[in-house]
């Protein structure tokens, strides 16, 4: 029986610790550990976060979009507006005008609670950023774009 050759790798690389995917996932895992010790801080999580961040920026996305947005599950995301709405960061109508979208807006509470943690969030960010030569900011950015974009299509 002839022996499947091994593929080739998708560049140079001693092993997979050096793969695009792999550095990926490692800095993706760093950031977020270091962003859940700065939020548990201000008693929030990272996707309620990202949703108070989003919310600020497109008052009124309904729980599908922030979903998507904040890249969880439509049923997670749910939960995630729930518990924002309990602790009064956001508001949401009791029914929809149309269809099943219940826009969320944020409290003067939220935008409060928003502004308290943008700094610590923003200093992890600014943490990422000093790593890497300035001049080559911008590439980076737009390297990251375009491999989401790849992997979208």
């Amino acid at each position: 029986m002839p022996k499947n050759p091994s593929p080739e790798p998708p560049h140079p690389a001693q092993d997979v610790t050096q793969h695009v995917g792999y550095l990926l996932k490692r800095a993706q895992a760093a950031l977020r550990g270091a962003m859940d010790r700065v939020l548990r801080e201000h008693g929030l999580t990272v996707p309620q976060y990202s949703t108070l961040e989003l919310l600020a920026l497109r008052p009124g996305m309904s729980n599908a979009d922030l979903a998507r947005a904040t890249f969880v599950t439509r049923q997670s995301g749910n939960v995630v507006l729930r518990g924002l709405q309990d602790a009064g960061l956001i508001t949401r109508p009791a029914t929809a005008d149309h269809g099943r979208a219940r826009p969320a807006r944020l409290t003067e509470e939220g935008r409060a609670r928003l502004a308290a943690v943008q700094a610590a969030v923003y200093a992890v960010e600014q943490r990422m950023v000093r790593a890497i030569p300035p001049q080559r900011v911008a590439a980076l950015l737009a390297d990251l774009d375009r491999i989401a974009s790849a992997l979208e299509e």
